[in-house]
C-alpha cells in the first residue's frame, strides 16, 4: 500500500537536489566543452604518436558505461596512486573526462565538414593559419556542431542521475530515497518533471543559438 507523499517537503527537497544537479551539469560543461576542442585538434594531428592515443583515450570512454568510469574515478584513485577524491570531484572528473570524448569527436565531425578549399583562399588574401581558424573556420564549425551538442547536453542532464552511484546528493538521489521512504512513485515522477523541464530549457536555448547563427550560410 502507498503511503500519501507529502509534497509540501518533497518538493522543496527536490529544488535543493536540483541544484546538485545543475552543479554537475554546469562544470561537465565548462570542462568538457574545452577538453574535446583540444581532444579534436589532437586526434586530427597528423603525428601518429599524438593522434593514436586519442583515439584509445575516446575508445575507452566512449565505449565503457559512464557508471563504471564513476567509479574508477571514486575509488581507482586510491588502490593506484594512495589517495582518493572527493565524491563530488570525482563526480565531476568522470563527467568532464567522458564527454569530452564525445564532445571531441563531434568537434573533429565540424571541422572536418569544412571545405579545404575556404584555408587555400584565405592563405591566398594573406590570413595566417590562426586568423584563418579564428576567423572563418571556427564560426561555421561552431553552427555545424551546435545541434550534436545541444542533443549530448539533454543526454547530460539525464546522466546527472548516474551520480547518485557514488552517493552524491542530486535529483534522482533524492527521489529514489523518498520513493523507497513513501513507498510510492510519485517522487520518480516529480523528478521526471524536473528533468523535462531542465531539458527543455537546453532544447530552446539551442534553437536561439541556431536561429542566432542563421547568417553562417553554407
Amino acid at each position: 500500500m502507498q503511503i500519501n507523499v507529502p509534497l509540501n517537503l518533497l518538493i522543496p527537497n527536490m529544488l535543493s537536489a536540483s541544484v546538485e544537479t545543475l552543479k554537475i551539469f554546469f562544470y561537465t560543461l565548462f570542462l568538457s566543452i574545452p577538453l574535446g576542442f583540444i581532444v579534436a585538434l589532437l586526434r586530427g594531428s597528423k603525428y601518429k604518436i599524438i593522434s593514436i592515443p586519442i583515439q584509445i583515450y575516446q575508445l575507452i570512454f566512449r565505449g565503457t558505461p559512464l557508471m563504471l568510469q564513476l567509479f574508477f574515478f571514486m575509488y581507482g584513485p586510491y588502490y593506484i596512486f594512495g589517495f582518493s577524491f572527493d565524491r563530488f570531484t570525482a563526480c565531476i572528473a568522470a563527467f568532464a573526462i567522458n564527454y569530452a570524448a564525445y564532445f571531441g569527436e563531434i568537434f573533429r565531425g565540424g571541422i572536418g565538414a569544412i571545405p579545404r578549399g575556404q584555408y587555400e583562399a584565405a592563405k591566398v588574401l594573406g590570413y595566417t593559419r590562426s586568423q584563418t581558424f579564428m576567423r572563418i573556420i571556427l564560426p561555421q564549425v561552431v553552427k555545424h556542431v551546435i545541434p550534436a551538442t545541444g542533443n549530448e547536453l539533454m543526454t547530460l542532464v539525464k546522466d546527472t542521475s548516474l551520480a547518485q552511484v557514488i552517493a552524491v546528493n542530486e535529483l534522482f538521489d533524492v527521489a529514489t530515497s523518498a520513493g523507497s521512504k513513501y513507498f510510492s512513485t510519485v517522487p520518480i515522477v516529480v523528478a521526471a518533471v524536473f528533468y523535462l523541464v531542465m531539458n527543455t530549457i537546453v532544447e530552446l536555448s539551442f534553437k536561439l543559438i541556431e536561429k542566432k547563427l542563421e547568417y553562417y550560410k553554407n
